[in-house]
């Protein structure tokens, strides 16, 4: 049956602004886009014998949408030639512009896995919210959180990623990687990410996560010991930040009246560390590793975060030029 050219996207007189167009648009505006290209730039192919290669930003926005919708590299291909919001958010047309392949999508994920640019691209991230006031240094929220692995020794190794491990919370076993994260007690911004194995305490990366210029510092009961009690009275000369950790009950005594109602104020301050996990793992969907290894999840996380970050300051961030 013949089509008629109403039914193609560029003759419809209106359109329905989707979900996705509303998220791309603000994404658009609040991606400082001049400053994390300014950091790929000088590690990007430039043009030369061979095949030219894409633009930057195009490669740039590319790799930004595989975080946000989750797409693999064969799958991100499929959904620039199927989906045209996702099309013009990269700058290609599909009557005009040839479109990457799987493999140069791959291959500009590991240019950046290479130099370890996802890191740099964080930092840059946490540099911009820091300038404009949003990531304050007088507070730290620490935590973790479990992502999974496959658990399965069906494949052609006949075992598990060696660098995954298994860890207890609560009466249950969660084998894969952890990543511990540090946010600012005002906004609930990320500063901080170390990415670990999954039998790694969260109490032993505590002060990894810290900057240095906290005045307090917050955690669960994961991050309890005797110098971190509430109520301790701390030295004159004693370095580093007042820790608040909620009350733990001493065997054979109930917390008393008062600890209860300090525990569920200070779970009231500690609960802005949990909105980051929430955007990754709900809005972005990442709630198992894409990858083998420690490394190559470590700098998606990295990735992943300077998104996150971006998308929790969105409706405060004063846009990049």
């Amino acid at each position: 049956m013949q089509r008629s050219f109403a039914e193609y996207d560029g003759f419809r007189k209106q359109r329905k602004i989707t979900r996705r167009d509303v998220f791309l648009a603000e994404m658009e505006r609040v991606v400082p886009w001049r400053r994390l290209e300014a950091l790929i730039e000088p590690h990007y192919p430039l043009a030369g014998r061979g095949r030219k290669p894409y633009r930057l930003s195009t490669m740039l926005r590319i790799h930004l949408l595989q975080h946000w919708y989750g797409y693999s590299d064969p799958g991100m291909e499929e959904a620039l030639h199927d989906i045209p919001a996702l099309r013009r958010f990269a700058g290609l047309d599909a009557g005009e512009s040839r479109m990457p392949d799987e493999t140069t999508i791959l291959n500009f994920r590991h240019l950046l896995e290479a130099h370890q640019l996802a890191e740099s691209l964080f930092q840059e991230v946490v540099s911009l919210l820091t300038d404009q006031g949003l990531i304050l240094r007088e507070g730290t929220i620490v935590d973790a959180t479990l992502i999974a692995a496959p658990p399965s020794t069906k494949n052609q190794a006949r075992q598990r990623d060696p660098e995954m491990t298994s860890s207890k919370k609560g009466n249950q076993w969660h084998f894969g990687m952890k990543a511990h994260i540090g946010v600012d007690t005002a906004h609930g911004l990320v500063h901080a990410l170390e990415v670990t194995t999954g039998k790694v305490s969260d109490y032993s990366m505590a002060e990894t996560l810290l900057h240095g210029d906290e005045q307090t510092a917050h955690g669960d009961r994961g991050y309890a010991d005797k110098t971190r009690e509430p109520d301790r009275v701390r030295e004159e000369d004693e370095a580093g930040p007042r820790w608040f950790v909620p009350f733990k009950r001493t065997k054979g005594y109930d917390t008393t009246p008062e600890q209860k109602r300090l525990n569920r104020l200070m779970a009231a301050l500690r609960s802005a560390v949990e909105h980051p996990f929430r955007v990754l793992k709900r809005q972005f969907g990442h709630t198992k590793v894409r990858y083998r290894g420690l490394f190559k999840n470590e700098q998606h996380l990295f990735s992943q975060f300077a998104l996150v970050n971006l998308y929790i300051a969105r409706r405060v961030i004063t846009p990049a030029g």
